[in-house]
């Protein structure tokens, strides 16, 4: 494992922190993360990856040690988010990488991609949706909200940002339950009680509707270009249906699909087995070494 750097840049007006490890010539990796977490949610790939693949993991605005700008004054949407984070790979003069897609890195990157599909190298989705039958039962809470917010804003909160939520996020309906550490949940459920929070991803996530509008558009572009794509998906998810994984293949016939011993974040429990699907993944360009850098 190479040393891992936590740096902050300047983007937009606001202060964005990341992660950065291993060689800055060799093939990157943009790993952009979900709800709630941040970019410590990847902790467990770098260090098992960055030995061989420059690392980058950002935090979004409203999350991690990034700026929390105040909602009246700042759009908490994810269009924002793709834009802030075009800016961000810009500013790191960032020109090809693949990219890791997990839960709310889903909207943002497939954005990012429709808007610079030439930076796109490939694709790895792990517990990320971009098909409406990816939305279960959980979603009609949710959906109440994004028809009707404020008669629903209570019971969103209390289906997305409480305890129990945060929790089975984590957990979902693995048996196995000793084998999840309760610091991560209650570290992001401390996080969702910090003054503003509440505002914030209340915001973000009424707009997460405008995805659900956008999903035929990400799915036109992977019928389209069929890039490089590795789907990871822990099988005890529980925010998402299951069908999801075989709904990217039916998009990209020639996706490597993988189920692994975990839930909607499989790092907890399965980061040795991601990271060698990774590493497999990545090999057929291995030997190829990018400059990443603009002169």
């Amino acid at each position: 494992m190479n040393l891992v750097a936590f740096r902050t840049i300047q983007i937009d007006g606001l202060s964005i922190f990341y992660r950065e490890a291993g060689a800055k010539n060799a093939e990157t990796l943009l790993l952009l993360h979900g709800l709630p977490s941040s970019s410590r949610m990847f902790e467990q790939l770098f260090a098992r990856l960055s030995d061989r693949y420059h690392l980058i993991a950002p935090d979004y605005p409203g999350f991690g040690h990034s700026d929390w700008p105040d909602p009246k004054k700042f759009a908490y949407t994810f269009d924002r988010f793709a834009e802030i984070m075009n800016h961000f790979t810009q500013a790191l003069g960032l020109s090809r990488y693949t990219l890791y897609l997990q839960d709310y890195g889903g909207p943002v990157g497939f954005r990012m991609i429709l808007a610079h599909p030439e930076r796109v190298e490939a694709l790895i989705v792990q517990d990320a949706v971009a098909h409406n039958e990816g939305l279960g039962e959980k979603w009609n809470t949710r959906r109440a909200f994004w028809a009707d917010r404020a008669p629903n804003e209570s019971a969103l909160r209390a289906n997305l940002l409480s305890l129990e939520a945060t929790r089975a996020r984590h957990v979902g309906n693995d048996p196995d339950v000793e084998r999840h550490d309760p610091d991560l949940w209650t570290d992001e459920f401390y996080f969702l009680n910090r003054p503003g929070q509440a505002e914030i991803q209340s915001d973000l996530f009424y707009d997460y509707q405008t995805n659900v509008d956008a999903y035929p558009k990400w799915q036109a572009w992977m019928r389209e270009k069929q890039p490089r794509l590795l789907v990871i998906w822990g099988k005890y998810e529980s925010s998402f249906d299951p069908s999801e994984p075989e709904s990217y293949r039916k998009d990209v016939p020639n996706a490597e699909v993988h189920i692994v011993d975990g839930g909607h974040f499989a790092l907890d429990t399965a980061a040795d087995e991601i990271a060698d699907f990774v590493k497999g993944f990545m090999t057929p360009s291995q030997e190829v070494k990018f400059d990443n850098r603009q002169a």
